[in-house]
């Protein structure tokens, strides 16, 4: 059975929006803001996850946000990423163009689950925020990593809202990468 893992950059506040700046958010940017001095630990991160994925799963914005980017790029990372299965939810995306994409075009939660029982291993949910706020809701996420940036930006698109009750998470891990980056891992409590 497969692990649905949702990954996300977030500031110290809940913020997910915008973190590169290119949507027109007021504050959009604030991922750079941490500097790029000892960038390489970052990567690092980014590398072993994408290394140790069975699958991505993205929502249509966050896919077509990825597959403008990394196709092109070279390096040990962009082979990952260009190799690794995704799966797009979206009712309105036809024909993906960055290779090994599928589109679910059911409903989310359904499709979700049964990619779920058909893969084994980490389904990596990068960004996609609103898609994971449907995970949720539904308890079908598994584990989270969240990467906290040292940046309090007051307002802005959070990464918890809309979730109708309470969903309970332990920690597993807790490090400090470079830049001051807590990078924390829980997994969902479904016995609470």
């Amino acid at each position: 059975m497969g692990k649905i893992v949702i990954s996300e950059n977030v500031s110290l506040d809940g913020v997910v929006q915008d973190p590169t700046g290119e949507e027109g958010f007021r504050h959009g940017g604030w991922f750079a803001q941490v500097g790029d001095k000892d960038r390489e630990e970052r990567a690092k991160v980014v590398l072993d996850e994408a290394l140790g994925a069975k699958a991505f799963l993205l929502g249509r914005r966050s896919y077509e946000f990825l597959a403008a980017r990394w196709p092109s790029r070279n390096g040990e990372l962009a082979d990952r990423l260009n190799s690794l299965p995704k799966y797009v939810v979206s009712s309105t995306l036809e024909d993906p163009d960055w290779n090994n994409s599928t589109v679910l075009k059911g409903d989310a939660v359904d499709e979700v689950s049964k990619l779920k029982q058909e893969l084994t291993g980490d389904i990596v949910v990068p960004a996609s925020f609103q898609l994971l706020r449907t995970l949720m809701e539904h308890d079908l996420v598994d584990e989270l990593r969240l990467k906290i940036f040292p940046v309090v930006l007051g307002d802005g698109e959070r990464l918890f809202t809309e979730i109708s009750d309470k969903k309970p998470i332990r920690l597993l891990d807790a490090q400090t990468v470079e830049g001051g980056i807590a990078y924390l891992t829980y997994e969902s409590v479904r016995d609470a």
